[in-house]
């Protein structure tokens, strides 16, 4: 009986890796869920990158919004840059959170490129960033009229990934 049942061992393992494999098909590899979605904005302390006034949690808008961190040390947000630009022109409120980025650099930037973003707030160290779980630019965070955060982007929020992004605008 020991000797039947051990033969059989490599098609069980088999058959489970099979349908772990067969589980995981069709799913996102790059998506990684937020522990943040369904809960509020974590309170923040960040100053403008224009006028180094201090905005906290509170300042942020009642209405459903994006939050957005970028840096000009990001590749991908030299691609995603001018679909923000895009959506800030039909009425789409994006916060921009200059993520560990100097300030400098930014501001050259964002006058070279345009200014997407209703509010750029400067999160030089990743303190807020970590906070909302970020594991680099960009990243885009919906946030709907209670302040509570519905939907987390990893990567380049563009044409695709809008369709996405927007159903959770609300």
């Amino acid at each position: 009986m020991m000797k039947w049942s051990l033969r059989l061992l490599p098609f069980f393992i088999f058959l489970v890796l099979a349908l772990v494999l067969f589980f995981q098909l069709g799913k996102d590899p790059q998506y990684m869920p937020s522990a943040l979605v369904g809960q509020s904005v974590p309170d923040f302390r960040l100053v403008t990158l224009e006028g180094n006034d201090l905005v906290t949690s509170s300042h942020m808008p009642k209405q459903p919004y994006l939050i957005n961190f970028w840096g000009t040390w990001c590749p991908a947000c030299h691609v995603e840059h001018p679909f923000l630009v895009e959506l800030a022109q039909q009425g789409v409120i994006i916060i921009g959170i200059d993520y560990k980025d100097e300030a400098s650099a930014a501001k050259q930037w964002l006058a070279q490129k345009g200014n997407p973003y209703q509010l750029v707030l400067q999160d030089e160290l990743g303190q807020f960033g970590l906070d909302m779980g970020v594991t680099g630019a960009p990243e885009t965070f919906v946030v709907n009229g209670q302040g509570m955060i519905t939907f987390r982007l990893q990567g380049v929020l563009n044409e695709q990934s809008w369709q996405e992004v927007q159903r959770h605008l609300q």
